[in-house]
């Protein structure tokens, strides 16, 4: 799926975890390369992790990880390029609903607040998942393990917290880590807005691209990403629109 930029895989330990339960396919097994940010000092993990990020891996915790399964390939590395972004009608509809809302950059701190709105979302979206079961002190760790010049992209109505994105800085642009948002406001469609403040921050630092992590085409869960128009793909032969984008 992708290449460990030459050199990189010299200063890190790459492991191969065992097989797991596929989250997305039942009746297959995953397996990750992974490697964990353990220096000291931040920048040469924010380094470390920009490196990766545009080989097609991306960060939980102090973990960086890919897929690494035998049989299957349907994780795909995606991107939006800022430049060349258009938001569709429904896009720009949900930027002019949200527009009211106050929009913040915060470092990775935790908080109370934020811990409610995260238990808040998973309960309603997860709540049979692992992370619906996270104590206040798990959240903490989520945050702060592996910074890797990580910020807080936040969305606020007054001072009610609504959205937060964990995002990641790669050198080339943003890296979304992980989103949470209110339960309680369907039509805001407020993880579509955290993802188009990040495309306008990104703009305003003359970035290039958002990079969203994996998309699985027969994931309903990630069909939003698809979304986003152009998408870059990685494939074997590195990053592109695909062929079906360009008609």
């Amino acid at each position: 799926m992708s290449i460990i930029p030459p050199g990189l895989a010299l200063n890190l330990n790459f492991y191969l975890s065992g097989p797991l339960p596929c989250p997305y396919f039942p009746a297959q097994v995953e397996r990750k390369l992974f490697t964990r940010l353990g220096n000291t000092d931040p920048a040469v993990n924010a380094d470390v992790n920009a490196a990766l990020c545009r080989a097609g891996f991306r960060r939980s915790h102090d973990v960086v990880y890919r897929p690494a399964c035998s049989a299957c390939n349907a994780c795909v590395p995606v991107r939006i390029p800022v430049e060349s972004f258009m938001p569709s009608r429904a896009q720009r509809r949900v930027a002019a609903h949200n527009r009211d809302l106050i929009r913040q950059c915060a470092d990775p701190v935790p908080t109370a607040e934020l811990f409610a709105l995260f238990s808040a979302y998973q309960r309603a979206r997860h709540g049979d998942s692992d992370m619906a079961r996270m104590s206040e002190s798990d959240f903490a760790a989520m945050l702060q393990e592996g910074q890797a010049d990580t910020r807080l992209f936040m969305l606020r109505d007054g001072g009610a917290l609504k959205g937060c994105m964990i995002a990641d800085s790669v050198g080339d642009g943003l890296s979304a880590v992980y989103s949470f948002f209110s339960p309680l406001e369907p039509r805001r469609s407020l993880g579509t807005e955290l993802i188009l403040f990040l495309i306008d921050i990104a703009a305003a630092r003359g970035l290039p691209f958002v990079y969203l992590g994996y998309w699985i085409e027969s994931a309903r869960k990630m069909a939003y990403k698809a979304r986003f128009r152009p998408l870059q793909f990685l494939g074997p032969d590195g990053w592109g629109e695909a062929k079906e984008q360009r008609r």
